[in-house]
């Protein structure tokens, strides 16, 4: 893989522009009508979230030192997973896991305390020196970060940041720095990670550090600067380091999906254009022409910065794959409204992939961060993170087999848990679990891990006996049905709850006008099972799915509030004796459940509901006579 991953990178850098522009429409059309070889598994984690020791050994503050100390936070990333004085347990956890590549950032103030090489701290960089090497040692290969938005506060004091165009040259000599002392031991090297987040979030909304917001133009200048930033990179390693480290350099981006509100042409434009402002915006520069895509210079006007023909020559073609970033709190969760043009936010990593393939002409696909997360309160059962990272790794599969997309490469995100920017500890993402409470920051690995390491093992999902599609009818007397915990119960028909007297104006608008001072007299029927509007509605929806059994539970403390049989709630009994009759005629079988624990519903009747409950000698017993009970009453229909 390496051999033709090489030959691809010469080719996009001799041929330049290849991509049709918008081919990626295609996609929404493609994959309306449709109804899955495993590469390489990688991990990820960055180093503010992390790290910890953010005043150790000579290290300088970074703007998330100071934004989250600036009121914008309840907690800071000064800790994190301690990830600095624990190398040897990530290493741990790396390994059990089975992944063949590991991708990490570099603290640009954790090597540069004020930003610039004059600075330089010798024991922060003897961290990532000896991190690399261990990871050397067993045979993983590090996939290397340059910036993961921990700017050097320094730089931000006394620059601006990234509003300032200085801060290309400023990163080039970081960069290089960088490269002159790891890269002989580095194959992949990301510039700068989401720079979407770091513009818009970062200088626009404010959600990130440095926390600037209110100049709705200040964005884009910014991510005028990032590209010009990465590509003076590419250039420098391409032009100095290639030839001898044989590394590949590019830009992660992370990006949502989106499909069509309405089928329409013009929603399909606008899909197109919800990618454009967010992956496009970066990723057509890279990978086709050097500028940005029409629909932002259309719809953004002098907002946009423009581009020099030489520096549109300069910036395309400097990646050497597409990095491509995929989850839930950066792809989705921080695109504005605003961005989607009407259009509905979907989950779908294949079809993200495949307009990927499509719009920028068949790069190869290095998935450097894809997964999910579970609450902050979830140890290591979190089945959510489990199912998403499973659903998103067989879609890159199908991306590969079914459409034949050049992925080569998936990284499960993250490692291990760790300060989850503007989410804090809020939210979890990672395998293995970190108990933030303990001095050690024990790791344990989590049903996830669990589920990635077998992955990884058998190469992604092979076909199994047990696993090997079935075709055929069931017969004919086959159960499908549909279950419920419990269903709604009317004590009193609703039409006879409201005594009082209505005109219907069927003339004009149809509506019900209430008569004051006129009464409806006593009913003096007994009620029928017709008169129940509930039992009709959730009837109708059962037999609209098409099931022939349905099952659900009593409520034993509610039928026998007293505990004594022999004075059951008749209105209740009733209630069911009506469902199940109406569920009999709709060819509907009821399955009956007595007694179910619920967390909504897990009571005894009163004089059996004490600290032993099933422990009491009397309640089997009195379970017993309920049963009876229910068996006369309703078994008989």
């Amino acid at each position: 893989m390496g051999e033709l991953l090489l030959i691809c990178v010469m080719v996009s850098v001799v041929t330049g522009i290849t991509a049709k522009p918008n081919s990626g429409l295609k996609t929404w059309g493609r994959f309306k009508k449709l109804p899955y070889p495993g590469d390489e598994p990688f991990l990820g984690t960055a180093a503010y979230q992390v790290e910890g020791a953010f005043e150790k050994d000579g290290k300088g503050l970074s703007i998330w030192d100071t934004f989250t100390r600036g009121g914008n936070r309840l907690a800071t990333g000064d800790v994190g997973s301690d990830s600095y004085h624990n190398v040897n347990a990530d290493i741990r956890a790396i390994v059990q896991l089975g992944v063949t590549h590991y991708r990490f950032s570099l603290s640009w103030p954790r090597i540069f305390p004020n930003g610039t090489r004059g600075s330089y701290n010798e024991i922060g960089t003897n961290y990532y020196r000896t991190l690399i090497k261990k990871l050397k040692e067993n045979r993983v290969q590090p996939v290397v970060t340059l910036y993961h938005w921990d700017l050097p506060e320094n730089l931000q004091q006394t620059l601006g940041g990234w509003t300032n165009p200085k801060l290309v040259e400023i990163f080039q000599d970081y960069a290089d720095f960088c490269f002159h002392t790891f890269g002989d031991d580095v194959k992949y090297w990301i510039t700068i990670d989401n720079p979407f987040v770091v513009a818009q979030h970062g200088y626009g909304t404010g959600v990130v550090a440095p926390g600037i917001k209110n100049d709705p133009d200040l964005p884009f200048r910014v991510g005028h600067i990032l590209l010009k930033a990465h590509a003076a990179v590419w250039h420098l390693y391409h032009r100095h380091y290639r030839h001898r480290q044989k590394g590949r350099v590019s830009m992660a981006l992370a990006s949502h999906w989106i499909k069509p509100s309405r089928t329409r042409r013009e929603s399909l434009k606008e899909c197109q254009c919800s990618l454009d402002h967010v992956l496009g915006w970066f990723a057509r520069p890279l990978f086709t022409d050097g500028d940005y895509p029409p629909c932002m210079k259309e719809r953004l006007g002098s907002k946009l910065p423009s581009f020099t023909p030489e520096e549109r020559d300069y910036i395309k073609g400097t990646a050497d794959f597409f990095a491509l970033s995929h989850g839930a709190a950066l792809s989705f969760q921080l695109i504005n409204e605003s961005l989607k043009f009407g259009q509905q936010e979907d989950l779908d990593l294949r079809m993200l992939l495949y307009w990927v393939n499509a719009e920028y002409d068949k790069p190869p696909i290095f998935v450097v961060q894809s997964g999910w997360y579970s609450l902050g309160n979830t140890k290591t059962e979190d089945p959510k993170h489990m199912f998403y990272l499973k659903r998103f790794i067989a879609e890159a599969l199908k991306s590969i087999v079914i459409d034949g997309v050049n992925v080569m490469g998936y990284t499960a995100w993250s490692l291990i848990d760790g300060y989850e920017w503007y989410r804090e500890y809020g939210i979890r993402r990672g395998l293995y679990y970190v108990d933030f409470n303990t001095p050690d920051m024990k790791r344990e690995p989590k049903t996830s891990a669990n589920f990635y390491r077998t992955v990884i093992h058998r190469n992604g999902f092979p076909e199994l006996a047990k696993n090997r599609p079935a075709q055929g009818v069931f017969s004919c007397d086959f159960a499908w049905g549909v279950s419920a915990n419990s269903i709604q119960v009317e004590t009193v028909p609703s039409q006879f709850a409201d005594p009082s007297v209505y005109l219907w104006n069927i003339s004009n608008n149809g509506e019900l006008i209430k008569l004051e001072g006129l009464v409806a007299p006593p009913l003096k029927r007994a009620v029928h099972c017709a008169d129940y509007a509930t039992v009709r509605q959730q009837v109708e929806e059962i037999r609209h799915v098409g099931v022939n059994h349905f099952h659900f539970s009593l409520n034993w403390s509610a039928l026998v509030p007293s505990g004594d049989v022999s004075h059951p709630n008749v209105t209740l009994l009733g209630y069911y004796r009506c469902f199940c009759r109406q569920l009999l005629r709709a060819n509907v079988t009821p399955v009956v459940t007595l007694w179910h624990h619920t967390r909504q519903r897990s009571s005894l009747p009163p004089p059996l509901n004490t600290d032993n409950k099933w422990l009491n000698r009397e309640t089997p017993e009195a379970f017993a006579s309920y049963a009876r009970l229910c068996y006369r009453e309703l078994g008989a229909m």
